[in-house]
């Protein structure tokens, strides 16, 4: 079950994964984090897979994370007296609350708060950016468009407001609902959903109350605006490349995408690069060389993890998908320029105890040829401090923790073991020793390094670095 490589795969439950047997081979072939989306899917649904996975977790002894995606609000439009009509450059289309199914003049639009932003010369984008419409006028409760880009459009399309903060929380009732579910099965992450400002996170955060990470989505160029305060609210970030590129040029996600790594990075927060990554595999049993370039790229910027959506929930090669993209993470991280740019990228140390311990640790383990590091946290804090600094040797966390272990599973580089606590330093060390053997990271005469806070269990204070000799 040893895994080979630092950066971290991320699959997508649906159709195509449901079954227990499935779950099993997605696990073997390189899975680390399973994503749930509460866009699809009933309740019962997710209890299922969710059971799977830690009847999975128990029969394989390796830790697994579970994330339960929220839906967020879905700004869509309404019914069409024919199901679709037709829309051509230039003419005039108009959106009002209404509740009357729609003609090829106008549709309802059962969002207040759209009506509230617009304002003459904004674009209002229909079916994912398909359809373009400039406003015209607007009042309270109608908005008349000029079509600038035409086409088909049908029932219930989505809509985006670009360049607009909406008045809108980024937790729907249907989400608080799922939300409750998530927490009351034991989710490991909730993500987060339309994110447009740090209050979104603030309210999430109190209705979670610790229990469970909270990751954020970025997929509002709103969300770029606050993007340093974002991050140090988060326990980790997705690039959500799909819906930023709607609203955002297309030209301008990749320079984006470069930068919330490169923070993230800084802040010590695993981020998740996702989105159409190996998209064809949806129907073919391999990839472009495009999508291969794409995921070997946020593996050469550090992305902690990368995330695979329609092709193993709903496609016809989920498993293969996995396969495909752990073998490219392998081949990129084998790559000499890989480490280059790992090196080139460190980024400088908090004047902190714990920080300085942690950059010890790399620097020792590669001065020695240490085998590995080991981590002994209860947090996670010491791990994730390790992570940052992108060590050359693998990252073993040992932990009391079952919540912890499954939690890193989104973190570069780190191997999680889950065992009994340990209030003792010396007996730390010995488990340490024993881990390492027993999992694979070392045999009798390697070196290892290992940091842990003492006294033991005070979560976040890292401050004991030793090397010891396998027996």
């Amino acid at each position: 079950m040893r895994r080979y490589r630092n950066t971290k795969i991320v699959a997508t439950l649906g159709p195509s994964s449901r079954t227990k047997r499935q779950i099993r081979s997605m696990i073997k072939a390189g899975v680390d984090v399973f994503r749930l989306n509460f866009s699809h899917g009933s309740h019962e649904d997710h209890r299922s897979r969710f059971n799977a996975i830690r009847q999975l977790e128990k029969e394989l002894d390796w830790p697994v994370a579970i994330m339960a995606d929220l839906q967020g609000p879905k700004l869509r439009i309404g019914v069409f007296e024919n199901d679709e009509i037709e829309l051509n450059v230039g003419s005039s289309f108009v959106l009002d609350l209404e509740e009357a199914a729609g003609s090829g003049r106008r549709v309802q639009l059962p969002h207040q708060e759209i009506f509230d932003a617009a304002v003459v010369g904004m674009d209002l984008l229909l079916d994912d950016g398909k359809i373009r419409l400039r406003v015209q006028n607007a009042t309270e409760s109608s908005i008349e468009t000029k079509v600038i880009t035409g086409g088909t459009l049908s029932n219930r399309k989505g809509v985006n407001v670009p360049g607009v903060t909406l008045g809108l929380s980024s937790l729907s009732e249907k989400d608080r609902g799922d939300l409750e579910f998530a927490l009351s099965l034991g989710f490991d992450w909730i993500a987060l959903s339309f994110v447009q400002r740090p209050k979104d996170v603030a309210e999430a955060r109190e209705l979670i109350n610790g229990r469970a990470s909270v990751l954020i989505k970025l997929e509002k160029p709103a969300a770029i605006e606050h993007l340093d305060e974002l991050v140090k609210m988060s326990d980790a970030v997705m690039v959500a490349r799909g819906d930023l590129g709607v609203e955002l040029p297309p030209e301008k996600v990749p320079g984006i995408q470069k930068r919330i790594v490169k923070l993230c990075r800084h802040w010590g927060k695993p981020v998740v690069v996702a989105t159409q990554m190996l998209d064809s595999m949806v129907h073919a049993p391999a990839p472009t060389r495009a999508e291969a370039s794409d995921v070997a790229t946020a593996v050469y910027d550090s992305a902690d993890a990368v995330m695979l959506s329609a092709e193993t929930a709903a496609g016809e090669f989920p498993l293969e998908s996995v396969d495909m993209m752990n073998r490219i993470i392998l081949e990129v991280e084998g790559d000499e320029a890989h480490q280059v740019l790992i090196e080139e990228s460190q980024e400088t140390p908090e004047p902190t105890v714990s920080d300085a311990i942690t950059l010890a640790a790399r620097q020792v383990a590669q001065t020695v040829s240490a085998s590995c590091i080991i981590t002994y946290t209860t947090s996670g804090s010491t791990t994730l401090r390790a992570a940052r600094e992108r060590p050359s040797v693998p990252i073993l966390c040992v932990t009391s923790s079952i919540a912890t272990a499954r939690r890193l599973g989104m973190a570069w580089g780190v191997h999680s073991v889950h065992i009994d606590e340990e209030e003792r330093f010396s007996a730390v060390v010995k488990r340490a020793l024993d881990v390492s053997k027993s999992q694979g990271f070392a045999e009798q005469g390697d070196q290892i390094v290992i940091t842990a806070g003492v006294p033991m269990g005070k979560p976040g204070s890292t401050n004991v670095l030793r090397i010891e000799r396998v027996p």
